[in-house]
């Protein structure tokens, strides 16, 4: 029998890439996500539950239905600009439901945690490349609350027995290879989506921030980790704990920064099109440059991305919103044609 993961926000892009891999790796994904921001379609491959994180009745009895030993943890909101707009948004779910969560697990008997975290628990980087000891001086809510919640990780570990996994993402991107997942948000803030759309023409173009930075060409340079390259770092992470490790805050990158241009540059070569693009001044707190040391992942989890050069990111992505673009254009056709014969 397989093994039930709960995957909290596994109908989101993240968690529902992760929920492929769990199931590929042999374990079975229960899903429970409030769908305010996921997707119904994204949950293939194993139940849905629609709920809140922060009922502890529900998730009591969701760990009792399923035997559930393990939760992986991606429900949370990650929109920065709307961090500044909302604190208390950020704080309401990301930390009070958070912890509502984190409870009722304890309760329940489950003592194993895989913690979707981020690289903006950081901060402005003080050196490049960062390594895990780098200090954490998050310069937003979203960053803030992610970081609240590694600190009471280690402490629920040191009095309750809690053991997990923290994995600061970088930039995650792409999409599933295979065409059944990928990146949609609403609003969509990520660059390459946004990249795609204006080579798409659904965008009127890509607006760019900044363009004097202290980089190679001007503007921000980032680390993008193919989403599937993340998934299975938690599948990794999923195993590492149920044997029993030790628990770890883990960086999740590849070490090489790509800049704005540079994927305005390979949008239109996989796609074979001109990006429109307008430029802009920096926006305040925007970093120059985010890269990650990946050498934790490496050495702890025996990770190495082995999709993330940038040319795959983009041809995933663009290979999957091409798909969806199609589709819709397929809908859009079929029901003119209805109204059509309505009218007629």
């Amino acid at each position: 029998m397989r093994l039930n993961i709960l995957v909290t926000g596994g109908a989101g892009y993240i968690g529902s890439h992760t929920c492929k891999a769990l199931a590929a790796a042999g374990y079975h994904p229960i899903v429970l996500d409030d769908l305010s921001t996921g997707h119904r379609w994204a949950v293939k491959w194993g139940p849905l539950l629609v709920g809140d994180i922060g009922d502890p009745a529900l998730v009591r009895r969701t760990i009792k239905r399923f035997g559930i030993r393990l939760t992986v943890h991606f429900a949370a909101h990650a929109y920065v600009g709307e961090s500044i707009e909302q604190p208390r948004k950020y704080f309401d779910n990301n930390v009070g439901k958070t912890l509502a969560l984190l409870d009722a697990l304890l309760d329940a008997g489950v003592d194993k945690f895989v913690f979707s975290c981020s690289c903006a628990t950081y901060g402005i980087p003080r050196t490049l490349p960062i390594a895990e000891h780098h200090p954490q001086l998050p310069i937003n809510p979203y960053g803030a609350s992610k970081l609240f919640l590694e600190n009471v990780l280690q402490w629920y570990e040191r009095a309750y027995g809690l053991r997990y996994a923290s994995l600061r993402y970088f930039n995650a991107a792409g999409a599933d290879p295979d065409g059944e997942l990928g990146e949609d948000h609403t609003p969509e803030t990520h660059l390459i989506p946004l990249v795609i759309a204006a080579a798409q023409g659904s965008n009127p173009a890509v607006e760019v921030f900044g363009n004097d930075y202290d980089t190679p060409d001007g503007t921000a340079v980032r680390d993008y980790v193919h989403v599937c390259d993340l998934a299975d770092a938690h599948v990794k992470a999923v195993d590492r704990l149920l044997t029993g490790a030790f628990s770890t805050n883990i960086n999740l990158g590849t070490g090489r920064g790509y800049s704005v241009r540079d994927v305005i540059s390979a949008v239109e070569k996989i796609s074979g099109r001109t990006v429109p693009v307008l430029e802009f001044d920096r926006r305040p707190g925007d970093p120059p440059a985010l890269i990650a040391d990946p050498q934790l992942g490496r050495s702890v989890l025996d990770w190495a991305p082995s999709r993330s050069d940038l040319l795959t990111i983009v041809r995933t992505a663009w290979d999957w919103h091409q798909k969806n673009v199609l589709a819709a254009e397929r809908a859009s056709a079929k029901q003119r044609g209805r109204n059509t014969a309505i009218s007629s």
